[in-house]
């Protein structure tokens, strides 16, 4: 039998001193109330109550008992109840893992305009770019641009990124702008060491035309790639949010302007669904939501905070 349930049917039955009206309250039988209180007897090895037909009453060793569980059982509902509070509650630490290129300034503005609303979250940033354990680091939730998963996981698409090539106006200047990919044959390439550590790139799918480009940095850090595209060190292919104020600005060109480049889903991945805390589930939504990761890149920069 459940003997955390006999505990609290015992203590029960000798506050109200009755079997009937615990089961009424506890949606039992009378049967199954006194098997209870039998299964905690039994295990104490003592008589806790005496019964007969008209009242039920505490022994000797039943009053003894229940002065030492009565504080146990009113300790775990305590708990239990703080449990609930803060699981309903938007507060706490809310550690998170994402990409490098996400350090941005319209994820900040996301960040500031989620806080506005529920000041009483801490976010605890992993931007690493390797890969981490989210059970064994205590991490709530990892974002990522990703299409497989590793097993136990779950995922919600919260956007999609665009990445498309790029390069800096001078170095285009020096090297010439590409007409076709056969155009990037050994040209200078700064490479997601993730995904295309060896310069392999591949136009028009997984039957289309693979073009073997020339490393000069391979790297997992998406800024530093950035920041060498600028400089004019060669072509990078990067996701929109880095680019958008590069190519306002004029500090980067789009290359091939006319090849559909890949678009793929940002996933906000945890560890499990039960009883997910609230602070994990309202920033789950925000991020999904019209202020969140699927606005366009200079909406979010214009974000002032305001209320979804």
């Amino acid at each position: 039998m459940d003997t955390l349930l006999s505990l609290r049917v015992f203590a029960a039955v000798a506050e109200h001193k009755s079997f009937s009206a615990v089961a009424g309250r506890m949606g039992l039988s009378a049967a199954m109330t006194s098997k209870h209180v039998q299964h905690i007897e039994a295990r104490v090895g003592a008589r806790l109550l005496n019964r007969n037909s008209r009242n039920v009453s505490l022994t000797e060793a039943g009053a003894q008992y229940l002065s030492s569980v009565k504080p146990l059982l009113d300790g775990l509902d305590e708990a239990e109840a703080q449990l609930a509070s803060d699981t309903a509650t938007v507060k706490g630490r809310l550690k998170i893992s994402m990409p490098v290129w996400m350090s941005n300034p319209a994820f900040a503005k996301i960040l500031s305009a989620y806080h506005q609303q529920n000041p009483l979250v801490t976010f605890d940033f992993d931007v690493s770019g390797r890969k981490i354990n989210m059970v064994e680091e205590g991490v709530d939730l990892a974002l990522r641009v990703a299409t497989e998963l590793d097993p136990g996981l779950i995922a919600r698409k919260v956007a999609e990124a665009t990445f498309r090539m790029v390069a800096a106006p001078a170095f285009l200047d020096r090297f010439g702008r590409p007409q076709t990919p056969d155009d990037l044959d050994q040209a200078p390439f700064l490479a997601y060491s993730q995904v295309s550590s060896e310069g392999r790139v591949k136009f028009g799918g997984p039957s289309g035309l693979d073009v073997r480009m020339r490393p000069v940095i391979v790297s997992g850090n998406e800024s530093l790639l950035h920041l060498a595209a600028v400089a004019g060190m060669g072509f990078a292919i990067l996701p929109n949010w880095v680019t958008q104020d590069d190519l306002a600005q004029g500090r980067l060109e789009p290359v091939l302007a006319g090849v559909t480049w890949p678009k793929l889903p940002i996933q906000a991945i945890y560890a499990d669904r039960s009883y997910l805390p609230a602070k994990v589930r309202s920033f789950l939504d925000f991020l999904a939501g019209p202020d969140g990761l699927s606005a366009p890149p200079d909406q979010l920069l214009n974000l002032t905070g305001r209320s979804t």
